[in-house]
């Protein structure tokens, strides 16, 4: 089956407080570049690629400063407070940019860098006749205990089905906008892509990808990717 055309939605307006830097952890600096810049390469050069919205803050004083910044296959959009904000000003962008209801859309975490292509790939080849979409994710490895309010163990959690959910998260254009829209009117809280479409009653199929898709969260995961990449293991 042939892949199908998509969309990208990055949201980047996120503060990124964990890791204790001077800046939103999307703009530190890793192999010589910004962590979103090397995020943004994962996709750019896709020959299926349709468009990429980044979604920032008005007052974001790092991006304009970016080479890719000016690259006329990306498009800006205004960030929100939380990532579903973001994520549905960059849908909305999309509209404006011509993507269809039925088209694919691919949202990524900005401090994501480390997609390898064959996720990518696999990811749009399983999901291509998909009827709701689905996303990367990879089975829990170890034991994990449910804790208490005093913080002991409660119980011991079935990890056999239990996955740990990565982007992207690849939905049709119209679904998506129209479950997080609901979402957010009614208040519900929306983690992700496809907690929103849970609560609007569907069911997001899991495509197992590789485990070192790691979302930079803390200064020991800089290190890891940087290490990471200095060895040529990508």
């Amino acid at each position: 089956m042939s892949q199908p055309a998509f969309w990208v939605v990055i949201p980047a307006a996120g503060v990124g407080s964990r890791m204790r830097a001077d800046r939103p952890k999307q703009y530190l600096q890793v192999a010589g570049r910004c962590i979103i810049e090397h995020t943004l390469d994962c996709f750019l050069d896709h020959p299926t690629l349709a468009g990429l919205v980044v979604c920032v803050a008005a007052d974001d004083p790092y991006w304009p400063g970016l080479p890719c910044a000016s690259d006329p296959r990306i498009q800006r959009a205004p960030g929100g407070r939380e990532r579903c904000d973001s994520v549905l000003s960059g849908l909305q962008r999309l509209g404006l940019l011509g993507a269809a209801d039925q088209d694919w859309v691919l949202v990524h975490d900005a401090a994501r860098p480390n997609l390898a292509r064959e996720d990518l790939d696999k990811l749009l080849h399983e999901l291509a006749a998909d009827p709701v979409g689905g996303l990367l994710a990879v089975p829990a490895r170890d034991t994990l205990k449910r804790a208490d309010a005093d913080g002991r163990v409660a119980e011991t959690v079935d990890r056999s089905v239990i996955w740990q959910a990565f982007t992207p998260q690849m939905f049709r254009l119209g679904m998506l906008r129209n479950a997080l829209g609901a979402a957010l009117g009614d208040g519900v809280p929306v983690t992700d892509e496809a907690s929103a479409i849970e609560w609007a009653g569907y069911s997001p199929k899991l495509v197992e990808g590789r485990a070192d898709n790691l979302k930079v969260t803390r200064p020991e995961d800089l290190r890891w990717l940087a290490q990471c990449w200095n060895t040529g293991r990508q």
